[in-house]
């Protein structure tokens, strides 16, 4: 039952919130205000509106009526905005915790920053939601108002003895990019013409030649747009090897104020110049949007000192050269129970036994009787969209990971998850695609590679952390990523889809493969894992995207 109000008191609340008579609506309330209240309110016995009506619309501190009385809105720097700033921290400090700072957030635009930085950002995961320019529907053969290509000038790198050398080897890279943009396309059309690819009609999901699709004018027309952007998309696919780790993008960030407060920190206590800069500027756009819950973004002084203390000791104990450890994928360790673990969870929602005595009842079942089990289990789900359920977070695979820059930058997006990587570097070698070859490029690819490294060397003995952002995408990382069988679930089926990029298709095949190799009978949960080679494995999906465009124009 909704709370009841008066005609005045429903007048003085429709500003705030979405609707006034159902269980389920939405605040229109600064940021600050709103953490506020949900703090009160978890204390009240009140509805939140109400709890809103009685202690927050007319105290003189808050000053909510002359806020939208004044038609002003949550980001001005008003005497009443600033009211409700200060009315939040004595809220805070009588009814809340840290946890309320999770209870309201900001949008961020981060422009024309490093991929080396964007990385340190979206390595951010719990309480933040980033979105990056694209390397695949974005060309980066622009220049700037000056004539200069879009690539970090290093403040470090330009003030050193490598600053010409590392301006040199940027425009090599860009100049490359660029000038081989136009002939990739054109190769490509003309090795997968579109006359032999199948397309699929978006309506009726039937497969077509080109031939018979282009007696129809709207197939036609969706074919061969949907044709010309999977070919623009495989060439910037192919082409981003050339970008190095400086190239400029941007990165639109929405997060909650805690998350936005560790991020800064974490940032303030990095090494790196940019990243310093970066959370100096956030911070002081945060401030204008919510202020109260970035407080006390800092310098971390535990974060400084553990990250030198562990780089020490690394120095002091490791061999100056790594194994010679080559393999894309290696299974580090897993659960070797893993069977009773997730059949114990699969039960326990449903009865009233102790999670011990389950695994005990697991583990005493013949191999027949827990694949019955678990084949019924994940045996109906109809699409990659059915998730398994909670049960298979009991189950967790550590590997270590060997893939150029630009794969992972991917597969770097999935948060759910822990990941970590190495520093950039040009020690483990670099991937060249096969159109590289099939152009006729590899020796300009492999020049430029070659310079790249070179810069590299010569940079990382001077400025090791700043020697990062010459390395190509084409370079390989390392990182390590421990997951559950859930999200090797998730990861493994979105990432081999047709229009994946195929090199992360690749790395997400070879992960499936190591858990099918030490758990045969969990894998076959991983049922829409798509084993198959694609070439401008896109076309589909663009078709349909024409089709949705279509469909839009015409109900304008």
């Amino acid at each position: 039952m909704t709370q009841e109000f008066t005609a005045d008191e429903k007048k003085s609340l429709a500003p705030f919130f979405t609707n006034l008579d159902s269980n389920i609506f939405g605040l229109k309330l600064p940021q600050e205000v709103a953490g506020a209240l949900f703090s009160r309110y978890s204390r009240s016995t009140k509805s939140l509106r109400r709890t809103f009506l009685d202690e927050f619309l007319g105290d003189p501190e808050l000053a909510l009526k002359d806020l939208f009385g004044a038609q002003t809105s949550a980001s001005d720097d008003s005497a009443a905005l600033k009211k409700a700033r200060a009315f939040y921290d004595r809220v805070l400090v009588g009814y809340g915790d840290d946890s309320v700072a999770q209870l309201g957030g900001a949008h961020i635009a981060c422009e024309n920053i490093s991929n080396v930085a964007a990385k340190l950002l979206e390595d951010a995961r719990i309480g933040i939601a980033p979105l990056e320019k694209s390397t695949r529907y974005v060309r980066f053969d622009q220049e700037d108002a000056n004539g200069d290509y879009l690539f970090y000038r290093e403040p470090k790198i330009m003030a050193s003895r490598h600053r010409d050398e590392y301006v040199r080897v940027m425009n090599l890279l860009f100049e490359t990019y660029s000038r081989q943009m136009e002939p990739m396309l054109e190769n490509i059309a003309r090795s997968l013409p579109i006359e032999q690819l199948e397309v699929r009609d978006p309506t009726t999901g039937k497969g077509l030649s080109y031939d018979e699709a282009k007696r129809d004018e709207r197939l036609k027309r969706w074919a061969e747009t949907a044709y010309r952007a999977t070919v623009r998309a495989h060439a910037c696919d192919v082409l981003r090897s050339y970008l190095p780790a400086a190239t400029l993008t941007n990165v639109g960030i929405f997060g909650v104020g805690q998350a936005f407060e560790y991020l800064a920190s974490k940032m303030y206590s990095h090494e790196l110049s940019e990243a310093k800069e970066l959370a100096a500027a956030m911070h002081g756009e945060l401030n204008q949007l919510i202020p109260s819950f970035v407080k006390r973004a800092q310098i971390n002084d535990y974060l400084v000192s553990t990250s030198a203390a562990a780089k020490a000791l690394a120095a002091d104990m490791m061999p100056a050269a790594p194994a010679d450890a080559n393999d894309s994928v290696a299974l580090i360790d897993y659960d070797r129970n893993a069977e009773e673990k997730i059949i114990a969870a699969i039960l326990y929602p449903y009865v009233r036994h102790p999670l011990q005595q389950l695994r005990q009842i697991a583990v005493r079942m013949n191999a027949e009787e827990r694949r019955n089990i678990l084949v019924e289990y994940f045996a109906k789900r109809r699409h990659r969209r059915d998730k398994p359920g909670r049960a298979f977070e009991n189950v967790y695979y550590t590997f270590d990971i060997l893939g150029n820059l630009g794969l992972y930058r991917d597969l770097h997006r999935h948060r759910i998850l822990t990941q970590e990587r190495q520093e950039f570097t040009t020690v483990h070698g670099y991937d060249t695609p096969q159109e590289i070859e099939d152009a006729g490029f590899k020796a300009a690819f492999d020049q430029c590679m070659a310079e790249a490294a070179g810069l590299y060397e010569n940079i990382v003995r001077d400025l090791p952390f700043e020697a990062q952002y010459v390395v190509p995408f084409a370079y390989k990382v390392r990182w390590y990523m421990k997951m559950n069988l859930r999200e090797a679930v998730h990861m493994c089926e979105l990432r081999t889809m047709p229009q994946g990029h195929p090199d992360y298709r690749f790395i997400a095949q070879e992960i499936w493969r190591r858990i099918q190799e030490v758990h045969p009978t969990l894998a076959e949960c991983g049922k829409f894992v798509d084993w198959k080679s694609y070439r401008l494995g896109r076309l589909q999906s663009e078709m349909r995207t024409e089709f949705k465009k279509s469909a839009m124009e015409k109900e304008v």
